[in-house]
């Protein structure tokens, strides 16, 4: 029997290089038609199996990801409510960002389902005795929860530690790290780095040698490190990134506990979003989403369209959570594992983000560690120059958010509609290091336009 393809013949890369110089009548086929990424990876406008040949395997369950909804608890009953309606309506998955320890955890816990969904925490502090309280609820309901404490993001994000009895952060992870099986301790807020501009590369080599700290100091890690990631818009190489990070995870953790394994917690970026034409928000969140998915998330928070300047609120939570289901449910999104396999480009980023990435790990180790260069303030200075390239290109008109730096609706008002203030905020205070700021690209362009309104 004859195939199809059959009656064609194979063409080499070369023959379909000639072919497209020959097209581009005259143009260079390098300037033209070769783009370079902010991670100085060149992006060609084909690829195929020669492309592929160092590529690794990467396993990715796209099956498995489960509708996550963040909940902020001030009030438990409040927050139960909201939590019970979330996972009626598709929520899979719930995290609680908590302030404080007068927060009624057990209480919190007892009055859900937790054999049927996952739990994640964002502790703005780190309590011994507040953990064992979750360790204990989920044992007795044989519950998957997670507490995400990442002392160290704390020290990079805020610029002091979490404030403790013990010596010092990671005496406390120690002993909580002896007293819990039934719940995972750590997390490492790779949200962070990409949130304030750093390239992929970055987020990448920064996040696991951020989480080589906590291998090298905790003595007993049995359950999986979750890493807090977010992502942007460049749908392929969001992808890859994941990708690379889970493959580079696995390499690394091996040399610790072969059965250590990891958690991608993913939510769309904040840096790309915008205060006006915030509808396009939602366009931007479900690329994002895509891209989380196919890279191998295990849960996905999605960000609300208006979150950088309304308040949590049903409509806005709503439709987050429905973007998801719509991927989910009527997409078929979760039907395939592993669904990059056989994309010769995705294999190709990937390859290449996991090859630099490891590459700058292994400086960073060679040069004193994460923490070393956290306090000198390396990492800050690293990641506050991509960030100053990535913005003089907005500034520049050469990336482009539509509604914001091109296609502007000049009628758009939003002063009015601020519950939120969506900028940096700065206040003076006395930190052990200088820490690393979130900044959205649109900033200082929206500033312009409140003052002209």
């Amino acid at each position: 029997m004859k195939h199809l393809f059959d009656e064609f013949d194979p063409l080499s890369t070369k023959q379909w290089k000639q072919k497209i110089q020959f097209e581009l009548d005259g143009a260079d086929y390098n300037e033209t038609l070769i783009w370079n990424s902010p991670e100085d990876i060149k992006v060609k406008p084909f690829y195929d199996k020669e492309d592929c040949i160092k590529s690794f395997p990467v396993l990715t369950t796209a099956s498995a990801f489960k509708i996550c909804q963040n909940i902020f608890v001030f009030d438990e009953n409040k927050s139960i409510e909201r939590a019970l309606d979330s996972i009626a309506r598709g929520a899979e998955s719930l995290r609680f960002t908590i302030e404080n320890e007068s927060i009624n955890v057990v209480k919190l816990l007892d009055n859900l389902p937790l054999e049927e969904i996952t739990i994640h925490f964002h502790l703005k502090f780190i309590s011994i005795d507040f953990v064992k309280k979750i360790e204990a609820i989920s044992k007795q309901k044989n519950g998957t929860v997670f507490c995400n404490l990442d002392p160290i993001g704390q020290l990079a994000k805020d610029g002091n530690w979490f404030t403790t009895s013990d010596k010092n952060n990671f005496d406390t992870l120690n002993l909580l790290s002896k007293q819990t099986t039934a719940t995972s301790l750590i997390s490492i807020n790779a949200s962070l780095y990409q949130n304030a501009g750093a390239n992929m590369v970055q987020q990448i080599a920064y996040s696991l040698a951020h989480a080589n700290e906590y291998l090298n100091r905790i003595e007993v890690i049995n359950q999986p490190l979750v890493f807090e990631i977010s992502v942007g818009t460049n749908y392929f190489f969001e992808i890859a990134k994941l990708r690379a990070f889970r493959l580079l995870f696995n390499l690394i953790a091996k040399e610790y506990n072969p059965n250590l394994s990891c958690h991608l917690l993913v939510s769309p970026t904040k840096r790309n979003k915008t205060l006006y034409d915030y509808n396009v928000n939602m366009l931007r969140t479900t690329t994002e989403c895509m891209s989380a998915i196919l890279g191998g998330a295990d849960t996905i928070a999605n960000l609300p369209y208006d979150a950088l300047y309304h308040k949590d609120n049903e409509f806005g939570d709503r439709i987050a959570r429905n973007q998801l289901l719509i991927l989910k449910k009527e997409s078929y999104f979760d039907k395939v594992n592993n669904p990059s396999d056989g994309s010769y480009y995705i294999e190709s980023i990937t390859t290449q983000l996991a090859e630099k990435s490891l590459a700058l790990f292994k400086n960073i180790e060679a040069n004193g560690g994460f923490l070393k260069q956290l306090n000198e303030g390396i990492i800050k200075r690293k990641i506050q120059e991509s960030a100053d390239a990535e913005q003089e290109l907005f500034d520049s008109g050469k990336e482009v958010l539509l509604g914001t730096n091109k296609y502007q609706n000049k009628n758009d008002k939003m002063k009015q509609d601020l519950e939120l203030f969506p900028f940096v905020k700065i206040k003076a205070r006395k930190t052990l290091i200088t820490p690393i700021i979130e900044r959205r690209l649109a900033e200082k362009l929206e500033q312009e336009r409140l003052k002209q309104e």
